[in-house]
């Protein structure tokens, strides 16, 4: 049986502009056949399993030709795949869609279109500018600038789009510029016409020249300017003074280092290129399971969590403290591995540190009987001070590389306290490469999250400070900035609420203040 293509737009840059059935083809598709033009965050939405092919194509180089592309669509089908052919923008907006979709056609392949936003509109959208305006712009059009406009077999009315007075997007036209707007005055167009230049458009990294037909050019060069950039020639173009708004963001333009584990990292990413920061995605630790589970079942069986036979019965009427999401991510895959659920848990009283890890929980059907109102552990225990502890047991699943002060604090007040690796935290792969390309390119701020986040980068750094000198050091609460104190790095900055959306406020106070 012949599979299916689906000829997905994935929008101009921004993940967030794919629309929900372009996303829900790709959470689904066998394979994704995927350009450069788009961010490849949009690339982890695909299954697990899905085969990835890049075939992007840029000025002078391109992994496959098109007719490479299009026998490559027809054969992962023909194989009885479901095939997402991921372009940017919009897949028959200068996209070459037409050409994949006749040959689809031609070789009887089932196939559907999913239209994506094309950069034509969301580029000038995300400097301030509307393509139309009612008595300023009643039209647009749009045009492909990757041909010389000299060239006397040109298929561009340029004469005609000189005098229509709507607005004039240019797409892939950064080389051939000048010459395309030298065309336009000489066809009639005012020198005076307002111009803005978007390059990465809708991305965190968006940049917009303002100008006019006359000196715009000379004004992106001065700027550094290169491709991909988005024309937009016009009188609206003068309405980004008034209502730009993407690239007012508190945070915009900085480029902000997030060293969480890549399973944690999207909730922090998310809120800061909410804030308009583009984020760099470090991770200097992975959540990786125990090298043996015997320990961490044991102890579960204990306090009556797992259906194991234990040497001296189990434990009831116990607490069990969660510190982290990992924690309890964790200790519920192992539940769910003997076919357990949250029902286990009934003679339990449950703590959950923090509101995330409170809200991983409740994921999971169960709603903590206590959440501090601060996550550091020596807070937590004068919290705890005013129950009674004496005899009572309580489990701690957490990391190889925990901290003891909660142990400690309550074991001191009488609890029978056992403490239990749940999870490591390791070094991810190829993390040294990763993180001095990443330093070499500048970096505003660099966020801890964790005193582990801290260790692993100065680890996977070799001890080598100096790559940092020039960031700000901005950490979640006291325990990760003292841990950054006594391994010599300058603590910069350090949220009020020890959480990633407290990170992220104290970010944006920090650079709204300057």
């Amino acid at each position: 049986m012949s599979g299916k293509v689906f000829l997905v737009g994935a929008g101009p840059g921004d993940p967030g502009l794919i629309t929900v059935k372009g996303m829900r083809c790709l959470q689904r598709a066998d394979v994704v056949v995927y350009d450069r033009l788009m961010d490849p965050t949009l690339l982890e939405s695909a299954a697990p399993d899905a085969e990835l092919v890049f075939v992007g194509k840029e000025r002078g180089r391109q992994a496959l030709t098109q007719d490479e592309i299009n026998d490559l669509l027809v054969e992962k089908a023909s194989e009885g795949k479901e095939v997402v052919r991921l372009k940017g923008g919009d897949p028959f907006v200068f996209g070459r869609g037409g050409e994949e979709a006749q040959v689809l056609a031609r070789n009887a392949i089932s196939f559907e279109v999913v239209p994506g936003i094309t950069s034509a509109i969301a580029a000038a959208a995300y400097a301030g500018i509307p393509v139309t305006q009612r008595r300023m712009a009643t039209c647009f059009t749009v045009v492909s600038g990757s041909e010389d406009p000299t060239k006397p077999e040109s298929s561009i009315p340029w004469d005609v789009l000189a005098r229509t007075g709507g607005t004039l997007v240019v797409l892939m036209g950064w080389a051939a510029l000048q010459s395309i707007l030298e065309t336009l005055q000489r066809e009639g167009m005012a020198p005076d016409t307002p111009v803005a230049l978007v390059q990465w458009g809708t991305w965190q990294k968006q940049k917009t020249v303002d100008g006019s037909l006359s000196d715009v050019v000379s004004r992106a060069k001065e700027a550094g300017l290169t491709p991909p950039v988005v024309a937009v020639i016009g009188p609206v173009a003068g309405l980004r003074k008034e209502i730009r708004w993407f690239d007012r963001k508190p945070l915009f333009g900085k480029r902000v280092l997030v060293t969480r584990s890549r399973t944690q990292a999207s909730r922090l990413r998310t809120l800061l290129e909410e804030q308009g920061a583009e984020s760099l995605e470090l991770p200097s630790i992975a959540i990786a399971p125990p090298e043996d589970y015997a320990a961490l079942d044991a102890a579960l069986a204990n306090y009556g969590l797992l259906p194991l036979e234990t040497p001296f019965g189990t434990i009831s009427k116990f607490w069990i403290i969660f510190a982290s999401t990992n924690a309890v991510d964790a200790v519920f895959g192992r539940i769910e591995a003997y076919g357990q659920d949250s029902r286990v848990f009934a003679d339990s009283t449950i703590g959950a540190i923090g509101p995330a890890t409170a809200a991983a929980l409740v994921q999971k059907g169960i709603r903590p009987d206590f959440v501090p109102a601060t996550s550091v552990s020596e807070a937590v225990v004068e919290e705890l001070a005013g129950r009674e502890w004496t005899g009572v047991p309580v489990l701690l699943p957490g990391a190889d590389i925990g901290r003891d002060a909660l142990a400690k604090g309550l074991a001191d007040m009488g609890a029978r306290v056992e403490r239990v690796t749940a999870y490591r935290t390791v070094t991810p792969p190829d993390a040294a490469q990763n993180a001095r390309t990443l330093l070499s390119q500048g970096v505003d701020a660099i966020t801890f999250t964790s005193s582990s986040t801290v260790r692993n980068l100065l680890e996977i750094l070799d001890g080598d400070k100096s790559s940092l000198e020039s960031s700000l050091i901005a950490c979640i609460g006291p325990v990760t900035a003292g841990t950054a104190r006594e391994l010599g790095l300058r603590v910069d900055l350090m949220a009020d609420e020890h959480t990633v959306e407290g990170l992220v406020e104290a970010l944006v106070g920090h650079y709204g203040a300057g």
